[in-house]
């Protein structure tokens, strides 16, 4: 999973916004093994109480299978600070 994004124009040391660009993720589908980029709306993000809970989800563009991969530390920042819809998984007693 990597990133795709629009950088900032600097200018005097000042962040200017010329355009914002949609982030897209690139992503691979486990069943027909396309290869592809995803809006950050095409992606789901659950966080669970263990690494084995944690993952993200999309339906394949290509085969429309659904897709579920684990979501380590890094892939959480990157998925949490693109935008991805987050769902948190709580423990039921």
């Amino acid at each position: 999973m990597s990133v795709v994004t629009g950088v900032p124009e600097i200018s005097s040391g000042v962040p200017e916004i010329s355009a914002v660009l949609p982030v897209l993720f690139k992503a691979s589908c486990t069943e027909c093994l396309a290869r592809f980029e995803l809006s950050a709306g095409a992606l789901r993000l659950a966080i669970g109480a263990t690494p084995k809970t944690t993952f993200y989800s999309f339906t394949c563009p290509e085969c429309e299978s659904l897709v579920r991969k684990p979501a380590g530390e890094r892939i959480v920042e990157l998925l949490t600070g693109g935008g991805v819809r987050t769902l948190r998984l709580h423990a039921t007693s």
